[in-house]
């Protein structure tokens, strides 16, 4: 069984229960032991634009917690995957500036070595548990639906910060791992656009625009559900769907799931453990799928 140290961030445990709820539960079903560490706080994305030094020094204490276990980081979220990870990469490159952290460090108790190593969700299961065994996982075919794939921005790039993982012009990862659930990949135009999310908070015109545009794709496109990794995304497309439709007087009424989410439901778990109750824009035809191969508990959909 692979150990890891889970890293939720700010957004998953206020905005994105389902997300955690479903993780945890593949996770343990895949031999992933989700350690908790109570200490780890912001990874220091929001502080990077005004501060550099100041996010680079939250990151670097969040990763010295996680040394100090032994473990290396699974995240959840893509921005704190990036924002992790350039501050690891930035702290072993150069020597100098991993001396001043450490002396930072120091006041708080704690010291960089430089030996964690920051993964995604979605990378350890392509990579460490790979589309093959997650195929014999399956129970649940869900051969029934077309799912369009949104990577995001922080997922893949900057790609020097992630190991030649994966094309970040064309990605495959994250349609492979759909594919070993059963489901269609349904491909649309400008897959790998933002969400809007970067710029929502000082210009929330542009951004409900960008996240208008991928919605009108994915409509035409005519897929069941988009399916994403990252809880600013979901917020993009699904808490701001509404908004989107107020806003450009439009109709969209697009699932928005989570990868671990669909996964879990293909594994047999059912959708109170996916925490589908949760979503916003309820999956009608999944949840329909799900009860008619009597895999329903309480979760009244």
């Amino acid at each position: 069984m692979s150990r890891y140290a889970l890293y939720l961030g700010c957004t998953v445990p206020v905005r994105a229960l389902n997300y955690e709820m479903s993780a945890r539960k593949v996770a343990e079903r895949l031999g992933i032991e989700l350690v908790d560490v109570d200490d780890f706080s912001c990874c220091g994305f929001p502080a990077k634009p005004l501060d550099w030094k100041a996010g680079l020094l939250m990151s670097a204490r969040n990763l010295a917690l996680a040394e100090e276990r032994g473990l290396d980081i699974l995240t959840l979220c893509s921005a704190c995957t990036g924002t992790l990870t350039d501050a690891n990469h930035r702290l072993k490159e150069d020597a100098e500036l991993r001396a001043w952290a450490n002396e930072q460090l120091a006041d708080l108790g704690h010291s960089y070595k430089g030996t964690v190593r920051v993964r995604h969700i979605a990378r350890v299961l392509y990579e460490e548990i790979g589309v093959e065994r997650l195929r014999q996982e399956v129970t649940v075919s869900l051969d029934d639906f077309g799912f369009a794939p949104h990577y995001g921005c922080h997922y893949l790039k900057p790609s020097h910060l992630f190991d030649g993982f994966d094309d970040p012009e064309n990605p495959q990862s994250l349609s492979r791992l759909i594919e070993a659930t059963g489901a269609r990949v349904v491909r649309y135009e400008d897959e790998t656009q933002c969400c809007g999310g970067g710029v929502l908070g000082f210009d929330a015109e542009t951004a409900l625009l960008m996240t208008k545009q991928k919605l009108d794709h994915v409509t035409v496109a005519k897929a069941d559900a988009m399916v994403l990794i990252c809880p600013f995304c979901s917020i993009m497309y699904e808490a701001n769907q509404r908004r989107v439709e107020s806003t450009y007087e439009t109709e969209y009424k697009l699932p928005v799931l989570y990868y671990t989410q669909v996964l879990g439901l293909a594994m047999g778990f059912s959708l109170e453990e996916m925490g589908i109750k949760l979503n916003r824009v309820k999956p009608r035809k999944l949840i329909e799928r799900i009860k008619s191969a009597g895999l329903q508990t309480s979760d009244s959909g």
